[in-house]
């Protein structure tokens, strides 16, 4: 039970879900933009230069002494960064349990987050180390903040709202990242119109994600409530202070888990075929470039298709899932996942319209496969352990996952092929399809203390 401070009306409280969730909603659009742009557009192919210009004479640079081929430098400080997420967001997501306080800590999480995107702006010339340590903490911060976001979802809306909410959280988020890709767009193809360089270019784009980031995180924080959430067995947090930190809250989170095995058996495939489809937006620019020849114009293009795609694709299938449910909802956006990526293997070089073809797929999947997650999973999660629990779900999302990236840089590594690391990825949908259909969800949800929807 929710313990407020204020106990409204109904009316009055479905007034303040209402004024809630557009809050919510606002943090997708302040920091989806950093996703589309930074992430899936800019960073890879312009990191991956910077390091090629600071490279040997056999394609590697040296960070702190450890050869790294410059062209898996972007994929390896994408794992790294998942390296701290690890150790920092069962702590946050424990402490935000506990105190109850969870804009703080979001707000924290994004501003740092937001600092360090401004700061690539600084990014040039051979500075590949300063792009990867900014990249980490860019990374890691959007990890801790998007758990504490996504953890806010069971407190807003009521089960049978949830898919909905988190459909229109997603086209929201994808809406802003269109809007932004389209300056980034004309900035970039008419740099020269505009007195700049294309890498300069590049950073003010890089650094307007971070500034659009930091600008709109205040609406969140402002609609935003916090409230105290008693867990299902657990002493009141109002009397029994802070939880434990260091290695024994991750300890402790991991072994609560495991009193809830059908949640973490959907966890574990949700981890393993969202570690493919972030690999795909991360590491789609690279290929496009490298591997096919693209242009980063074409990229920005082709990112842009899939944002306004995303759009439709999320909402769509969240009306899909009020007719067939959200599991197997997901389930046949896996197939079309695994698909579209063995297409990409057979993409000809040089041709942006098969790349353009390739993006539609992936925007039409896209967000209605991790807006169902999210929604599914909030159904999973135990009363009073949202962010907690959430921080294990948000290792493997927006970019966060380690497996992926580095699978796709050591095949890159051993191969020198990126069709080769890219085909690679097709075990991720694969596995996950497997093991999302063997996940009995209505008994899951009743396990985890929670109602079961009517159609799940």
């Amino acid at each position: 039970m929710g313990i407020d401070t204020v106990r409204p009306g109904a009316a009055d409280e479905t007034a303040d879900l209402r004024r809630q969730q557009r809050g919510w909603y606002f943090y997708d659009w302040a920091y989806s933009v950093y996703s589309a742009s930074v992430l899936t557009v800019f960073i890879g192919p312009y990191l991956t230069s910077v390091a090629e210009h600071a490279a040997d004479s056999g394609g590697y640079v040296h960070p702190l002494g450890i050869p790294v081929r410059a062209g898996s430098y972007f994929a390896y400080a994408v794992s790294l960064s998942v390296i701290l997420a690890v150790v920092a967001m069962p702590l946050v997501g424990s402490a935000a349990d506990h105190t109850g306080r969870k804009k703080p800590l979001l707000a924290a999480a994004a501003y740092t987050g937001a600092a360090a995107t401004t700061g690539m702006f600084f990014l040039d010339g051979d500075r590949y180390l300063l792009g990867g340590v900014l990249l980490v903490v860019a990374n890691a911060s959007a990890a801790v903040g998007g758990m504490l976001y996504n953890s806010y979802l069971p407190q807003i809306a009521p089960p049978e709202e949830r898919d909905a909410v988190s459909s229109r959280g997603w086209a929201f988020g994808y809406g802003a990242g269109a809007m932004v890709l389209v300056a980034n767009l004309v900035l970039y193809s008419a740099h020269d119109s505009f007195g700049l360089s294309q890498g300069q270019a590049v950073r003010i784009c890089l650094a307007s994600a971070g500034l659009w980031w930091g600008a709109f995180t205040v609406v969140p924080l402002r609609l935003l409530r916090d409230r105290r959430v008693r867990a299902a067995g657990a002493p009141d947090a109002l009397t029994k202070g802070v939880p434990s930190t260091g290695p024994r809250q991750l300890a402790a989170t991991v072994r609560d888990m495991r009193r809830h095995p059908l949640t973490l058996s959907f966890l574990l495939a949700y981890l393993i075929y969202n570690d493919g489809i972030q690999t795909v937006i991360s590491q789609a620019s690279v290929y496009g470039s490298q591997e096919l020849g693209l242009g980063q114009s074409t990229l920005i293009v082709a990112v842009l298709l899939v944002q306004v795609l995303a759009v439709a694709g999320a909402l769509a299938m969240g009306r899909l899932a009020r007719t067939y449910g959200a599991q197997r909802t997901i389930l046949g956006s896996l197939v079309a996942w695994t698909v579209t990526l063995a297409a990409g293997y057979f993409l000809p070089a040089k041709a942006p319209v098969f790349f353009f073809l390739l993006a539609a797929g992936i925007g039409m999947v896209l967000g209605g496969s991790q807006a169902l997650s999210r929604s599914l999973f909030s159904h999973l999660v135990p009363p009073g352990k949202e962010a907690e629990y959430f921080s294990a779900y948000e290792l493997s999302d927006r970019g966060m996952s380690w497996l992926g990236p580095m699978l796709f840089g050591v095949t890159y590594q051993l191969t020198g092929s990126y069709r080769s690391a890219i085909i690679s990825l097709v075990a991720f949908f694969v596995i996950g399809f497997a093991l999302l259909a063997r996940v009995p969800v209505r008994r899951a949800i009743a396990a985890a203390g929670n109602p079961v929807p009517e159609k799940i």
